[in-house]
């Protein structure tokens, strides 16, 4: 069967930046057929040749465009005009691509648009098991909004056919969570509130907000950030066993984590880093927050009194994306071992810049003492794999090609995380000005009575 991959936002950044690298690498690999065929579609009115010139000055990342080029086919068109529908379908048809794939690289305002002229034209049909359609986040900007959205798609497609892009979820380590839990039965029969004190889920950068002011100062943090990735890492960290690794059963697992999840309104503070609002594209006046730390327990009996700390901001101290499981001391330890630390084992599961898996552990100090030290066992997974390891987007792209939804995210699980979210007032949070890491530290520390290092 012939596979086409529609591309509409071709001149955008998420397919310059993206979607073309992670294309070029899975033809590279032959994952993509050589029958198959990538449509570009954007209003500029451009030959491939001309496109392919505009996108070398946009892509960074190494291409080999002598190859994709044969896979490539551009289209002018504009999506508002439902007749320009029918010059695709006839292209697509003619050329006999009857399993479609529609990347929507596009602001969430133009979903509907292109939805109806998806159907209206006959490209697809409600219920077409070979026809699907991929977006990106943000699924709204609060539940009502993003029900707005699911009720248009839900108009022209079956939810079997909808994609949604959560691209933490492609990333290696993400994906290795559940492999570390369930495959080791020395943290399957461990993993509850009697053994794990808690868990830590940051997210931090060093990076400002740079050219994405539209974008982000209608969204902030809390949004971006927590309602979707951070919020996916925590149910992938607390959901118990799913009956099955199948991707219905592993998002079953991940929606009743969800509605156990409450986070603690006063427990969260909101940032916004010092020179933001001379950002470009940034309200002079905004409040929006590019900080977000918030406390969260999971109401029930696996997880009872365990805290979830949740941290995420931009211009911080360093470029680091983590989960920190801390376990519980032994009650004798300082009894029996009078140099032992407190607070000392762990398990981090490191999702970037490098990713991997780090056991921290007490052990002997080597010598005549009896000192205690930490130890590591650390596993460095792109060290093993250099070359390798394939970006989110090459996972993402090629799950979509393969029918394999269990990296996406179903309706249930956006209706469910936008919930956790809407329950927090924004209005009544605490909001500070920061002007780094440390300062913004100690400003937690002075209200919260937190050290959000020493977690």
């Amino acid at each position: 069967m012939k596979k086409a991959i529609v591309i509409f936002g071709a001149t955008g950044n998420l397919t310059y930046k993206k979607l073309l690298p992670a294309l070029n690498v899975l033809i590279n690999n032959k994952r993509i057929n050589l029958d198959d065929k990538i449509f570009l579609v954007a209003r500029k009115d451009l030959t491939l040749n001309e496109y392919i010139d505009d996108a070398k000055t946009q892509v960074s990342k190494y291409i080999d465009w002598d190859t994709l080029s044969n896979y490539l086919e551009y289209i002018k068109m504009e999506v508002e005009q439902t007749d320009s529908y029918g010059v695709l379908k006839d292209t697509l048809d003619s050329n006999g691509y009857s399993d479609t794939t529609f990347y929507l690289a596009l602001p969430p305002e133009l979903f509907p648009i292109v939805s109806s002229g998806l159907n209206q034209s006959g490209l697809v049909k409600k219920g077409e098991e070979s026809k699907r359609i991929v977006f990106e986040k943000p699924f709204g900007q609060n539940l009502k909004t993003a029900e707005e959205i699911n009720r248009v798609l839900w108009k022209y497609f079956d939810e079997s056919q909808i994609y949604r892009i959560d691209h933490y979820l492609g990333k290696e380590m993400i994906q290795n969570i559940l492999i570390v839990r369930f495959a080791n039965k020395i943290f399957e029969k461990t993993w509850n509130h009697n053994t794990i004190r808690s868990i830590v889920i940051k997210a931090k950068e060093t990076e400002g907000i740079m050219n994405r002011g539209n974008y982000y100062d209608k969204i902030g943090a809390l949004k971006d950030m927590l309602q979707s990735h951070l919020l996916q890492m925590a149910a992938l960290i607390g959901m118990t066993k799913p009956s099955s690794f199948k991707s219905e059963d592993i998002k079953n697992a991940k929606v009743r984590i969800f509605k156990d999840l409450e986070i603690d309104k006063n427990s969260v503070v909101l940032g916004q880093y010092k020179g933001y609002l001379e950002e470009k594209h940034v309200a002079k006046e905004s409040k929006t927050e590019t900080f977000v730390f918030a406390k969260a327990n999971i109401k029930n009996n696996k997880w009872k009194n365990t805290p979830i700390y949740f941290i995420t901001g931009k211009k911080l101290d360093e470029k680091r994306s983590e989960i920190i499981i801390n376990f519980n001391d032994d009650s004798q330890l300082q009894d029996m071992f009078l140099g032992a630390k407190k607070n000392n084992t762990k398990l981090i599961i490191k999702v970037a810049p490098e990713d991997g898996v780090l056991f921290q552990l007490n052990v002997k100090q080597p010598g005549l003492s009896d000192d205690i030290i930490s130890g590591n066992l650390d596993y460095c997974h792109t060290c093993n794999w250099v070359g390798n390891t394939p970006e989110a987007y090459e996972k993402l792209l090629l799950d979509i090609i393969s029918d394999n939804k269990t990296l996406f995210t179903r309706w249930d699980e956006i209706e469910a995380m936008w919930k956790i979210v809407d329950e927090i007032n924004g209005d009544n949070l605490e909001r500070y000005i920061y002007s780094n890491y440390a300062h913004l530290r100690q400003m937690i520390k002075d209200s919260k009575g937190v050290d959000i290092d020493d977690l």
